[in-house]
């Protein structure tokens, strides 16, 4: 019973100010599809103004798509990939670490799992990285 597609769903806060540069987080989450071995078929990035930016690379395994909310720090992320060579995993440690992340709440979902019937759900599990702690932990 293996997903049909994993999807991870990304809460980013504390984030720097990366995130208002619309070229740079296109390039970010281009790289960071790259890196989880997803073939990149598609990119479109909007300004909102003053400036917030919302984003999407299509992949042909699926999308990663962002949405940032820089007065407060905050970035949505969205990452899902199917297909066995896809690492998305790679892909949300790539841009958490880019827009230097103080904090994420991750949430990953294994999609299209079934019991041999055809009929499908879901499954998944959450968890929450703090940088400060992770870098003390590891001193």
């Amino acid at each position: 019973m293996s997903p049909k597609g994993v999807h991870f769903i990304v809460e980013v806060s504390g984030c720097d100010d990366t995130i208002t540069d619309v070229v740079r987080l296109q390039d970010i989450l281009v790289e960071a599809a790259k890196r989880a071995q997803s073939q990149v078929r598609g990119v479109y990035f909007h300004r909102f103004p003053p400036n917030g930016v919302s984003g999407v690379v299509v992949i042909s395994e699926s999308h990663l798509s962002v949405h940032t909310w820089p007065e407060v720090n905050y970035m949505a992320l969205d990452i899902y990939t199917c297909g066995a060579q896809s690492k998305p995993m790679i892909a949300v440690e790539y841009v958490t670490e880019q827009v230097h992340a103080q904090h994420t709440h991750i949430t990953e979902i294994s999609r299209g799992l079934d019991d041999n019937d055809e009929v499908y759900y879901h499954s998944f599990i959450t968890w929450e990285e703090d940088r400060d702690k992770d870098r003390a932990q590891k001193s």
